[in-house]
């Protein structure tokens, strides 16, 4: 039998087998001649015939013009316990779904009302292209012959598909897009003049009409042009640019949303290919230099240039501090393909929406700290509260950090506008927590002092406990941390908690960490002795870290004392060695107030993002060896912003200096100066007689030392500390990540601060998180920046994979300095190493 009819019977069939009754509607009788090859005889009225059909057994029977007869003619039949299989064929009738005599068939089975047509063209499509297949059926009375003649070849029709044959393992999105985006068989198609029929396909396709005789690579050309320009002309909602006019339009419906199905066809299954063809055209039509409205672009997948125009826009919007707008385009495109398939224009577009969400947040943490009118609690309360204040420092941070791993640099105003709002915000901040200090006498009634943390904190811990001394970690700095330490179901931390205590003033590093040493609730004072400025506890001076070292190991016996970098870079069996038998760990952590007192301002921002992940990875790694409780604190916090103007930058009060800061002057006598307050050291409770001096802004004092990262004064972020506690399950509580993972795409040189990698989680696994990292001895030196079809959390810096799903982790190198690093992905719960890449991958950046 002929294609056209076992295609059909196989259709016929399918339906049998799930409904068991058909009863099959053909008003134009154009079916009469399969059933007659069916039947294999003349039809006698009245009859069941028992048929074959597509090697499934049935009853076909036919209407010969009573339906009150064909119904009691089958329903016996039916409705038996054993009930056959019917096909029930109605010639020249239509369904009628309201008033059939049949409808209790139909209902029981299906209703079918096949068109020739389609079913035909399915068939047909095994031995021709869909051009040659709208030439065979275009005429009004094709018939059931003919276009069975021309699915079995026969002599009289058409011949069979040059096209097919030369595309012999027919690509799975078909041949027309395969073509498209590969001109390796044109020398076949022009030899085997197979042209015209390549030109009916695109011609059927997508509604271009070209010459016959239209060489291939010229009909490519063509072809691509007006499918690109169409799908672009889609995307607008007002008139498209002169330099398209010439190219056609679509005619019809149908072929403008087909034109548009194989342009995303081809972006899906050639993305490489797309992007050299649509830069070419975008060349070729200068499109360019259009003028577009870009809020009314839909889409901006066809051409390069609209994504750039709708990102420099968003730069626009931003800059004219139209923060909401900004958003709504960046979240309507940020997941175009131009952005997707570019790892670096991904980061740009995370940068620019990061851009937009500060400038937002600090014009309405500016006008709420304006309108603030409670005591010290309140505004301590507000800026710590989950959805506090803390999260505007949260987001510059992340900003500033982002920004110096762009490649290309952000849009100058808008960056410069969202600074200034920052700094602004920060500005009235300070003024306003300032003011609400001075009027609380310099106490915060019911608030954790940092001279508190260890009588109360600390030694309330079950021992052995690591007691981690941070320089510099503001409050939100110590927010992260905890997310990134917050235990997933089942995790090796079972506990993390985190509250703000308020820093002993000035907040400058002699002091803070003096004021977390035992002993401290009890008598703590900053003094002067010999000329140098410490703290005093219970009668010892203590104005630096061998003095307090000191201090500490009279009151703690067997004490252990680490670097972070030490800790991170000890094997596991020499560091279990190094704490066995250890009450208390400190673990020391200098490298941001290093890093931002250097003035190295944009090695400083890399450093915070990885001292937080250094941090965690520690506390996981002592949980490892059997230091289960961990309390995290810091001696002060700091403000970071943009080099402080000349108009921010204040004389000092003279008189007799100690010490002189940016942000604090410490000595007696002199003058306050304009836009400072003074403080008496015994208003803080200290039994001393020096007097202190701090801008209530931002300002600075002229003085050595950075003029972006500094300490030492009253503001929110740098008299707030965070306080963690963090419980651990110990080691080996909990079974290993199951399944497998893949990774592919690792580089074999690191010669970029942006970089990728391809995730995969086995099909057998079950959907997990993973934490992505860049290592070099021990330290974390980078992690996941964005990832491309995945999900990241940034609070956590975890990838969600999906069992079978490809993910693209695109890591953002924290730090230049590193020469070799390793790529390594691990399981969040437990550290455990899911992959580590087998060599030390060199870094040679800018080569």
């Amino acid at each position: 039998m002929h294609p056209l009819h076992e295609y059909i019977a196989g259709q016929l069939a399918s339906r049998i087998k799930k409904h068991h009754v058909v009863v099959w509607y053909d008003a134009r009788q154009e079916f009469a001649p399969f059933f007659a090859e069916l039947r294999g005889g003349p039809k006698e009225p009245g009859s069941m015939v028992a048929v074959s059909i597509a090697g499934t057994r049935a009853q076909l029977t036919e209407f010969d013009g009573s339906f009150l007869e064909l119904r009691s003619r089958v329903e016996p039949y039916v409705s038996q316990d054993d009930p056959l299989d019917f096909v029930i064929y109605v010639p020249g009738r239509r369904a009628n779904a309201r008033e059939s005599l049949l409808l209790e068939l139909e209902k029981a089975g299906t209703c079918y009302e096949p068109q020739l047509k389609s079913l035909a063209r399915n068939a047909l499509r095994q031995v021709y292209t869909d051009g040659v297949i709208d030439e065979l059926l275009a005429p009004e009375r094709v018939s059931y012959e003919d276009l069975a003649r021309a699915s079995a070849g026969a002599s009289g029709g058409e011949p069979p598909s040059l096209l097919k044959m030369i595309f012999e393992d027919e690509p799975r999105g078909g041949i027309l897009p395969d073509w498209l985006m590969n001109e390796a068989r044109d020398e076949v198609i022009l030899a085997k003049d197979a042209s015209g029929e390549l030109i009916k396909l695109i011609h059927s396709s997508c509604g271009l009409e070209l010459p016959e005789d239209t060489a291939p690579a010229k009909a490519r050309a063509v072809a691509l042009r007006y499918l690109l320009v169409n799908e672009f002309r889609g995307a607008l909602a007002g008139p498209a640019p002169d330099c398209v006019e010439g190219v056609p339009l679509p005619r019809t419906q149908d072929q403008r949303t087909s034109a548009a199905e194989l342009v995303r066809g081809l972006r899906d299954r050639f993305p490489s290919e797309y992007a050299v063809g649509a830069d070419r055209i975008e060349a070729e039509l200068g499109l360019v230099k259009a003028t577009l409205a870009v809020e009314s672009l839909t889409s901006i997948d066809t051409f390069r240039f609209a994504e750039r125009a709708v990102l420099d826009r968003c730069s626009a919007l931003i800059a004219e501090r139209r923060f909401d707008e900004a958003l709504q385009l960046i979240e309507r495109h940020e997941s175009s393909f131009w952005v997707r398939q570019d790892i670096p224009r991904s980061v740009q577009w995370n940068a620019c929406r990061q851009l937009a969400e500060l400038g937002r947040e600090a014009q309405g943490v500016q006008g709420a700290a304006r309108r603030l009118t409670g005591g010290v609690t309140a505004w301590i309360s507000t800026y710590t509260d989950a959805q506090g204040w803390f999260r505007l420092d949260q987001m510059h941070r992340r900003l500033e950090w982002l920004a110096g791993r762009v490649e290309e640099e952000l849009d100058e105003r808008a960056l410069g506008l969202v600074r200034r709002a920052y700094e602004d915000a920060c500005q009235v901040m300070a003024e306003g927590f300032t003011r609400a200090l001075e009027g609380a006498a310099w106490t915060v009634p019911g608030a954790l002092h940092q001279s508190h943390v260890f009588s109360e904190v600390v030694n309330g811990r079950p021992k052995p406990v690591a007691y981690f001394f941070v320089d510099a970690m503001r409050y939100e700095m110590g927010v992260e941390l905890a997310q990134r330490l917050q235990p997933p179901d089942g995790a090796s931390v079972a506990e993390v908690q985190i509250k703000a205590a308020v820093a002993a003033l000035p907040s400058i590093t002699p002091v803070g960490m003096a004021a977390l040493l035992p002993g401290a609730s009890a008598s703590f004072a900053v003094v002067e002795q010999g000329g140098k400025l410490g703290s005093r506890i219970e009668g010892a001076f203590l104005p630096d870290w061998p003095s307090r070292r000191k201090f500490l190991a009279a009151r703690i016996p067997g004490l252990v004392d680490l670097t972070l970098d030490e800790l991170l870079g000890l094997p596991r069996s020499k560091l279990a060695k190094k704490v066995d038998g250890a009450q208390v760990v400190i673990v020391r952590s200098q490298e941001l107030d290093h890093a931002g007192e250097g003035g190295f301002t944009y090695q400083a921002r890399q450093v915070m993002h990885t001292v937080i992940d250094n941090l965690a990875r520690a506390v996981r790694k002592l949980a490892g060896v059997g230091i289960a409780e961990a309390v995290v604190a810091a001696d002060h916090g700091h403000l970071f912003a943009s080099e402080r103007e000349e108009s921010m930058r204040m004389d000092a009060p003279g008189g007799e200096t100690i010490e002189l800061h940016r942000r604090c002057w410490i000595g007696r006598g002199g003058k306050t100066p304009a836009g400072c307050v003074r403080v008496a050291a015994t208003a803080l409770g200290y039994d001393s007689d020096l007097d202190f001096v701090f801008p209530r802004g931002c300002g600075v004092f002229k003085a050595g030392g950075d003029l972006a990262f500094h300490h030492g004064a009253a503001s929110l972020q740098e008299i707030l500390i965070p306080v963690l506690t963090v419980r651990s399950r110990g080691s080996g509580a909990l079974p290993p990540a199951a399944g497998s993972l893949s990774v592919t795409g690792v580089p074999a040189k690191i010669t970029n601060r942006i970089f990728s990698i391809v995730l995969q989680g086995d099909l057998l696994s079950a959907e997990q998180a993973v934490l992505p990292l860049l290592l070099t001895d021990g330290r974390q030196v980078g992690r996941a920046g964005m990832v491309v079809d995945g999900e990241l959390d940034r609070d956590t810096g975890t990838v969600k994979l999906v069992p079978g799903k490809p993910v693209t982790v695109a890591f953002l190198l924290d730090d230049d300095r590193a020469r070799t690093l390793r790529v390594v992905i691990q399981d969040p719960r437990t550290d455990a190493e899911l992959y580590r890449s087998p060599a030390d991958i060199p870094v040679e950046l800018g080569t």
